[in-house]
């Protein structure tokens, strides 16, 4: 009897589903920061404000190795499945929130769905499209970052006014049961008959360190160090017992030996150092322009998008540019685009032009564009099938946790600069708050707060331009790659691929 056919994924509606899926965990940030007064006026609780942030950022953070490892035992489609359902259930809890601590703990819900989301969708583009194709596809999804930046805002005011908060987490819903559609109608892998055994233990442990670490990250500035203490202690207890627990299992959760990889380890060092330097850049250039510059919160958010501009252009250069160029030239070249881009933030005045700010956003903006899709595409080769899935998390997770240290470090820095501005006394957090609140354009007002905060922000974008000529260290690393082995390997991870996943272009 002849075999029956095996059914065909259809590319082009697949990443239709990635973009999809992507989109509802890219929005969400923007469009949960427009609403989170409002949440935060009628649950209570203020003082739990940045938790709602920072939980989501928590359990996102220590799940994503967790799932690129799943999708790889398991396959894309289940874990991706997997991810948008834990969203979209996080997402309907989080709109019937009844308190602030019940919203920060269905944000961990919806931190856990982000995290599987993200590194699997990458890797759903990495089975589906050799490199030669990948970058453009990734420059579509760079995209979609860039425009939920600009419609988030816009989409959580017009929600709050017309219906209720909840909305901005119920919009997820029908995005997330398409995306989940168009995946098991058109993703399609081929049965996994090897089942090994799940790293529990590994999982347990590496999600415990990384949790506790994030939480000291985050309450590193308040006043409670016993709490910080205990967190740190946690971090280190889970930590040893997660390497032991990883030198004995089996089929460890993490392999050492694929992120001690050379040119994996150095990706993933440039690409932690530049989530550092690109939250220093989206932390603090609005509080200058707005606190410092006395200009509005438009001009303030303008300065910032020109990044979201410069983001997509430098993955759509990248993806059009690699093979005759060459990826080692693109990673080293996207980091120099970020010191680069940092000194205009360390030469601005408070009597300079917000313009030079967004021209420094828009060039650092470049360079995270060139450096994220060069990476990607690089650690993605470099791999067999069966380990794209931890590679990729791993990229994701550095720039995560460079996120939270980039907060921590350079929260850090500008609390010294306050409370150590020569000739002014400390600067407590109310005059900080009316500075920030003053009518645009009154010079005159607070000019000795203004001062001790341009002297803390100088010292914090000098250090945002330290950290990312160390992503340029960093890369010199990456060992020479030569384009022709590469599409050697692109052949073969073609092949293996084709195997893997049946497609119809």
């Amino acid at each position: 009897m002849p075999q029956p056919q095996s059914k065909q994924t259809v590319r082009p509606l697949v990443i239709g589903a990635v973009m999809a899926s992507m989109a509802m965990v890219a929005i969400e940030a923007t469009i949960v920061s427009t609403a989170m007064p409002q949440i935060a006026t009628q649950l209570g609780g203020l003082n739990l404000y940045s938790w709602v942030f920072s939980s989501f950022l928590l359990t996102q953070t220590a799940l994503t190795v967790v799932f690129g490892k799943l999708a790889d035992i398991y396959g894309r489609k289940p874990a991706m499945l997997a991810g948008i359902a834990i969203f979209v259930i996080g997402s309907v809890l989080a709109g019937f929130a009844w308190s602030m601590p019940a919203m920060i703990v269905f944000r961990l819900v919806q931190g856990v769905g982000a995290g599987a989301i993200l590194p699997v969708a990458l890797t759903v583009v990495g089975d589906l499209y050799p490199a030669r194709e990948r970058g453009k596809v990734q420059g579509y999804l760079a995209s979609v970052w860039a425009v939920s930046a600009v419609l988030g805002p816009m989409a959580g005011g017009l929600l709050i006014r017309h219906l209720s908060w909840a909305w901005i987490f119920w919009i997820n819903v029908p995005i997330g049961v398409l995306a989940a559609l168009l995946f098991v109608l058109f993703l399609h892998e081929q049965q996994q008959h090897q089942r090994p055994a799940i790293d529990l233990a590994g999982a347990f442990l590496f999600t415990a360190a990384i949790a506790s670490l994030m939480m000291a990250l985050t309450d590193a500035g308040s006043p409670n160090h016993a709490r910080v203490g205990v967190e740190i202690a946690v971090f280190v207890v889970a930590s040893v017992l997660f390497v032991l627990q990883e030198r004995r299992a089996a089929d460890p959760m993490i392999s050492f030996g694929l992120w001690a990889h050379r040119p994996i380890a150095a990706g993933n060092a440039a690409t932690l150092l530049a989530g550092m330097a690109l939250m220093g850049l989206t932390t603090f250039l609005p509080m200058y322009v707005q606190g410092v510059m006395h200009r509005s919160p438009v001009e303030a958010g303008f300065a910032l998008t020109m990044m979201m501009i410069g983001w997509p252009s430098g993955a759509t250069f990248t993806s059009r540019t690699f093979t005759r160029v060459g990826l080692r030239r693109l990673l080293i070249g996207g980091t120099l685009f970020l010191p680069l881009g940092a000194i205009p933030f360390v030469l601005l005045t408070p009597q300079g032009n917000p313009v030079w700010a967004g021209v420094g956003s828009a060039i650092m903006g470049f360079g995270m564009g060139m450096l994220s899709v060069s990476c990607l595409i690089l650690i993605q080769e470099i791999v067999t099938l069966s380990e794209r899935g931890s590679a990729t998390a791993s990229n994701l997770f550095a720039r995560n946790l460079g996120n939270t240290l980039g907060a921590a470090v350079f929260g850090a820095v500008q609390n010294y600069g306050l409370a150590h501005a020569s000739g002014l006394p400390a600067v407590s957090a109310d005059q900080l708050k009316r500075l920030l609140s003053a009518a645009p354009g009154n010079f005159e007002s607070n000019s000795a707060i203004r001062f001790a905060l341009h002297h803390a922000l100088h010292l914090t974008f000098t250090s945002m331009f330290v950290i990312a000529f160390g992503a340029v260290i960093s890369m010199l690393f990456m060992p020479a790659i030569e384009i022709g082995r590469l599409r050697g390997s692109v052949a073969k991870g073609d092949e293996a691929t084709h195997t893997h996943i049946g497609i119809d272009a």
